[in-house]
């Protein structure tokens, strides 16, 4: 029934402990006992390799000291219980089918091109930030891109200009309040004495040519233009 640790049954062949090879061994199955896992080791790299009738290599996995390298048309990671790929690559894309792709790393995810995405979300209870620290950040979609924060606040920040353009079509800004902060302020005197004593509380809103805003103390008239010496420092 066989010889040392190797044992003829009719299953096919059993062996006990640790067998060497010094030759190929072909085989159409290889099985571990089901109390113990089964090992594949070597002092360099494990490789498996499958090839077609014709003996042309079509796939190959090699597992060495520095990588774990993968060479075929596709390679697919499925889930145990019902067969749905979480992971599949080719040389055409990389697909994630997973519900969530959570990356833990410090710095995030560093993407070296375009991101088509249809929604970015941030985790439950924290801030979701879009940054560029050198460059700069392009959100475009042929029918719009909406942003919008249901409980909480949206805030755009720069270090230079904030540019909204349209350009068929019109800026439209709806809330409650509609606040304009650290507008410069430009001086007017008026003739009135009791209006120089009292406190000024209401301005006029102005514009320059080039599309400067600044406020002008509100008079019996418009005093844009006796305050417009503003628009000569924009």
């Amino acid at each position: 029934d066989g010889m040392g640790n190797l044992r003829v049954t009719k299953k096919g062949i059993r062996l006990e402990g640790i067998s060497e090879f010094l030759l190929p061994l072909y085989v159409k199955e290889i099985h571990s006992r089901k109390d113990s896992p089964l090992v594949l080791q070597s002092d360099r790299n494990v490789t498996v390799n499958a090839r077609n009738h014709m003996g042309q290599l079509t796939g190959q996995l090699t597992v060495g000291a520095d990588a774990v390298e993968a060479q075929c048309k596709r390679f697919e990671v499925r889930a145990s219980e019902d067969g749905r790929v979480l992971f599949s690559a080719d040389e055409d894309e990389i697909t994630i089918g997973a519900e969530k792709l959570k990356v833990t790393g410090t710095e995030g995810a560093v993407f070296g091109h375009s991101v088509e995405t249809p929604h970015i979300r941030a985790e439950p209870s924290q801030d979701l930030r879009l940054e560029s620290p050198t460059r700069s950040l392009i959100m475009e979609a042929p029918r719009g891109v909406q942003v919008s924060a249901a409980a909480g606040d949206f805030k755009a920040t720069c270090r230079k200009e904030l540019h909204l353009q349209s350009t068929e079509g019109e800026i439209f800004l709806n809330a409650e309040k509609i606040r304009l902060g650290n507008l410069p302020s430009a001086s007017f005197s008026s003739s009135s004495p009791s209006s120089s004593n009292s406190r000024q509380t209401v301005y006029e809103l102005c514009v320059c040519p080039n599309g400067k805003l600044y406020l002008s103390p509100a008079g019996l008239g418009s005093t844009c233009q006796s305050s417009s010496s503003i628009c000569l420092w924009s």
